[in-house]
């Protein structure tokens, strides 16, 4: 089975990013760092998601990352789906926190269930098959609309671009590098909407 290691983000400043998600997010190994000034403009192309239990906890992980220097891009919200929110980081990387809870059931916590990478491409369809010809397996899926592969801790799943984009309340548009690379065990390669897998070991510089 394809496993997701780890998530490497290029920022420009590694020690503020660092500090970031340790003290919004209470993330070490899943979220790597990595210096780099890669010109880059509007959408990457990608948002993670951190899927809580209850609105509480969802409040509180979004709160956080205001106090920490984040800004909002929705504001968290009851949805058809549950609860939830998105902010962007001062390294410019886009993160929803939801849940499928409508109501609390216990006092927040700081708890994650799941990290999900949403990766936003132009053909579902023909990226679903360019992953599942290299062995990852299909979890969830929604026509050409919505794919979810199992890859361990940190879950992949793919989107049209333009609906990721209006998921999270960005536009579209963007250019230059996703200044993203998934640390992999396996064999590196890059994807048709051009997000790169590396090997883990090759990544140990990164912070």
């Amino acid at each position: 089975m394809a496993i997701i290691e780890s998530i490497t983000l290029d920022v420009a400043d590694t020690m503020a990013a660092g500090n970031f998600y340790a003290t919004a997010f209470g993330l070490d190994s899943q979220v790597r760092l990595r210096a780099s000034e890669a010109p880059t403009t509007g959408f990457r192309g990608f948002a993670l998601a951190l899927t809580v239990s209850q609105p509480a906890d969802v409040n509180g992980f979004i709160d956080a990352a205001l106090d920490a220097g984040a800004t909002t891009l929705k504001p968290a919200a009851k949805s058809l789906w549950g609860y939830g929110g998105v902010v962007q980081t001062s390294d410019g990387s886009i993160w929803k926190i939801a849940t499928s809870a409508k109501k609390d059931t216990g006092p927040a916590t700081r708890q994650i269930d799941d990290m999900v990478l949403l990766l936003g491409v132009e053909d579902v369809a023909a990226t679903k098959r360019f992953y599942a010809e290299r062995g990852f397996t299909v979890t969830r899926s929604f026509g050409s609309r919505y794919v979810e592969f199992a890859t361990g801790s940190v879950k992949l799943a793919l989107y049209r671009r333009r609906a990721l984009a209006k998921e999270v309340g960005v536009a579209p548009d963007g250019s230059g590098s996703h200044r993203l690379v998934i640390g992999t065990a396996g064999e590196p390669f890059t994807d048709p909407d051009g997000f790169a897998w590396d090997v883990t070991a090759s990544l140990a510089a990164a912070v």
